[in-house]
């Protein structure tokens, strides 16, 4: 009964909601969202620098999320580039003095905190030649303004940016009376034409003051209350914005480290000045505010201009746009023939007669849609992750936002289950589920910045290398067993592989290693093509007739394990070979081809583990060692279950042992080695008791039948900033923009999937003379692309 209601209760959802209005809807989402962003922008303004400056909140305890961009964390070697032959000055009383020392820290972390505090302190590190000094003024008044006044003179070199403000010795001092309010504003308005003049060719911040925990303050500090410290604010924000009559003022407010100490005042020890971390956490903010547009980091997207569009991002524009013109143009002239052979009434009979039966759609037409269809996703694509259009944030790790949505998707899993159409091992209803629940704890795992935590860590390099391991056993099961080594097949599956990569790294700018599994996976599908298919050729239909093939074989395959160990500890090889042109063009990152060698290096016996399997497997197959029956146990009950007790055993011991891991660098080095004993014990319980091999999850399944164009596609419209933030389509929800945001990307997702199946059945012909021209014009293509991809790379240098 239970599952009859779910039958019809599946129809009924699948009758009014499919996957194309799914589509619809995903469309119009994009639509709007992308109006009301426009719309905010224009109104808020465009200025992420501002956001940075001025608004944020804590996404945990010490991790500061500016609104709407992500911010980056400096390292020393990245902060003295950035500031070579840099001055930086800081003016102000002891909380500006607390600002210098972390800003100083980020350069050199080993500066101490010493000396005459109510003095001048200078910092300068000769070989960067950098140098920040502090310069102790408590007080907004004529000494303050003339150390200001002697670097608006034409003579005097400035400093390149300058951090200003003061207010609580002005209260201390004169015991918060309304006088010394009035003397401050007269003090700072005297001051503004100064500090705006030298905006024009500096960086110049006014520190507005952060509120203090009055309960903690000293009896000689009583005076100082958030009541007094808001009305100086106020005085210097109104003062220095209207410093200048017909413009906005140049003088940015530094108003962020307000709400940065109204969340950790209360951890301060004097109640005035600000712990350590809250410190670090405005000077990073200073940081990114002059550095990002120097250094253009790929997480610190505040402050960050648009990038300029390149010469192939023009080109791959212009080719869509004629797509979608060639589109419209060609569903016009298609719908007025359609409208002239309408079905007209005879008059004699009164029936309807057509004049002519409707043609079938033609390749010319699929592919004018299919490119008209990618040319708008690929827009949305640059909208999400290059426009600056919509907002981005930085990732934050807690257990609950890995673990709660894995038992989410876990129970939707169970829930839609079905029958398998055989009950083979992995077969093809299972490796899609199997890819499918891979794929979406792979997702949740990026989304939430799981990679902190080292067991999960260990965990999702295991799904990496399951994948791999059914790249092996995939493929050597097919050349095994149909024998076809025919330029259609490997086409066929390089185009598949590699269609949506190439066109991302057009469109986005992107090296081809960045996408680094897809070159992962296509360099080994050739590794096993080229093994099997060198003479001799040994297929299952000739080893069938002779076992010394089965030898001849497992030859084969333990030359290529030589080869791989070879390439895995000779680090200069393996980087010789790919560091020949054009291999170069595809395999570097960052001017080398190390991030190429460490991603191979990682799974680099796991591929041969999937082909060795294979091997087993058919081979015991073929002799009916196995009971594949439904129902049936793979093996008899006694061998089954202690298989069972063996396969747990080792699933368990290696998620203890990944779990206790310390050091990533050394668990990586035995991952290769080891990754395969969870992998084959999760086979065994997947497919040695027969009701498991029986049913299959069709959620789980759906999803892996497009897991290859999700892994690609979340680098952009469901992560940002290259996979190190998060995109934010509805901002001040989080919940709900992971819905919207995870609901568009999965549509995007399914329908690049079937422009791939489109586009792979025209421009990869079953014909052979036909399929060599396609080849040709391929090549051509790629060609053009080298010599424009150079062109570029010349002139950015």
């Amino acid at each position: 009964m239970a599952a009859l209601a779910y039958n019809l209760g599946k129809r009924e959802i699948n009758h009014y909601f499919s996957v194309r209005s799914a589509k619809v809807l995903a469309l119009v989402a994009v639509l709007l969202l992308a109006a009301c962003h426009v719309a905010s922008r224009r109104y808020r303004g465009n200025d992420s620098c501002e956001y940075l400056l001025s608004s944020g909140r804590f996404l945990g305890e010490r991790v500061w999320q500016p609104h709407s961009c992500m911010m980056h964390k400096y390292k020393i070697s990245e902060a003295k580039n950035c500031l070579v032959d840099k001055h930086i000055a800081f003016i102000g009383d002891s909380r500006i003095r607390q600002l210098f020392y972390s800003f100083v820290k980020i350069i050199n972390p080993q500066f101490k905190e010493e000396g005459n505090k109510h003095e001048n302190i200078p910092f300068e590190d000769k070989i960067a030649s950098v140098k920040v000094d502090f310069l102790w003024h408590p007080e907004v008044n004529g000494s303050m303004k003339q150390c200001i006044k002697v670097w608006t003179e034409d003579s005097v070199a400035k400093p390149h940016v300058i951090v200003a403000g003061a207010a609580t010795w002005s209260i201390k001092i004169h015991n918060g009376s309304n006088e010394a309010l009035s003397q401050y504003k007269m003090n700072i308005t005297s001051i503004a034409p100064l500090l705006e003049k030298l905006a024009k060719t500096s960086d110049v911040y006014w520190v507005l003051q952060d509120p203090v925990y009055e309960d903690l303050l000293s009896e000689n500090r009583k005076m100082i209350t958030n009541e007094k410290i808001d009305a100086y604010n106020e005085a210097a924000v109104s003062i220095l914005n209207s410093s200048t009559k017909n413009s906005k003022s140049n003088v940015k407010m530094f108003s962020v480290s307000k709400l940065i100490a109204q969340e950790t005042i209360m951890e301060s020890l004097d109640g005035l000045h600000l712990p350590e971390s809250s410190r670090e956490t405005s000077a990073m903010i200073l940081m990114n505010v002059y550095c990002n547009k120097i250094l253009k980091p790929v997480d610190g997207s505040c402050c960050q201009p648009r990038p300029p569009l390149t010469l192939i991002q023009k080109l791959a524009a212009l080719f869509f746009t004629l797509s979608i013109i060639g589109y419209l143009i060609f569903y016009i002239i298609h719908r007025n023939a359609h409208r002239k052979n309408k079905p007209c009434t005879d008059l004699e009979s009164g029936e309807e007669k057509k004049n002519i039966v409707s043609s079938p759609v033609s390749p010319l037409e699929i592919l004018l849609q299919s490119f008209c269809k990618l040319g708008l996703i690929m827009a949305y694509f640059y909208m999400c992750d290059r426009a600056n259009l919509f907002m981005k944030e930085n990732k934050f790790y807690t257990h609950s936002s890995f673990f709660i949505p894995i038992i989410y998707i876990l129970v939707l899993g169970v829930f839609y289950n079905e029958n398998t159409k055989e009950t083979k091992v992995l077969n093809r209803e299972q490796t899609d589920e199997w890819k499918g629940w891979m794929q979406l704890v792979i997702l949740i795992y990026h989304i939430s910045g799981a990679s902190t935590f080292l067991p999960v860590y260990m965990h999702i390099r295991v799904l990496v290398a399951a994948y791999l391991f059914q790249t092996g056993y995939g493929h050597f099961s097919y050349f095994w067993i149909k024998g076809d080594f025919g330029i259609h097949r490997v086409c066929q599956v390089l185009f598949r592989l590699n269609f949506l990569v190439v066109v991302l790294c057009i469109v986005m700018d992107r090296p081809y290693q960045f996408y680094y599994f897809v070159p992962l996976v296509t360099v080994w599908f050739m590794v096993i093509y080229v093994t099997l298919a060198l003479w001799p050729q040994i297929i299952q239909k000739k080893a069938n007739g002779n076992c010394f093939w089965h030898f001849g074989l497992l030859l084969k395959l333990a030359f290529l394990l030589l080869c791989i160990c070879f390439l895995a500890y000779s680090q200069g090889a393996f980087e010789k070979i790919f560091s020949l042109w054009p291999l170069s063009k595809c395999f570097e990152l960052k001017g080398n081809v190390y991030e190429w060698w460490f991603r191979w290096r990682l799974d680099r016996y796991v591929v041969f583990h999937g082909m060795l399997f294979a091997f087993i497997y058919l081979a015991l197959q073929k002799r009916q060692v196995l009971s594949e029956g439904k129902g049936e146990p793979l093996f008899s009950n006694k061998i089954s279950n202690f298989l069972l007790f063996i396969s747990v055993v080792s699933f368990l011991t290696y998620s203890i042992w990944a779990s206790s891991c310390k050091n990533k660098a050394e668990c990586n080095e035995l991952h290769p080695s080891v990754s395969v004993v969870q992998i084959l014990a999760f086979i065994l319980i997947r497919n040695i008791p027969g009701y498991a091999r029986s049913v299959y999850s069709s959620f789980f399944a759906w999803f892996g039948k497009i897991s290859l164009e999700l892994f690609i596609c979340q680098y952009h419209i469901w992560l940002a900033a290259d996979t190190k933030g998060i995109l934010v389509l509805i901002p001040g929800n989080p919940m709900l923009n992971i819905i919207v945001s995870t609901f568009i990307f999965v549509c995007v997702a399914h329908e690049i999937s079937q422009i791939t199946n489109d586009l792979a059945q025209i421009i990869i012909p079953k014909d052979n003379s036909s399929l060599l021209k396609r080849l040709v014009c391929i090549a051509t293509f790629f060609c053009g692309l080298l010599i424009l991809s150079s062109i570029q790379d010349k002139s950015r240098h």
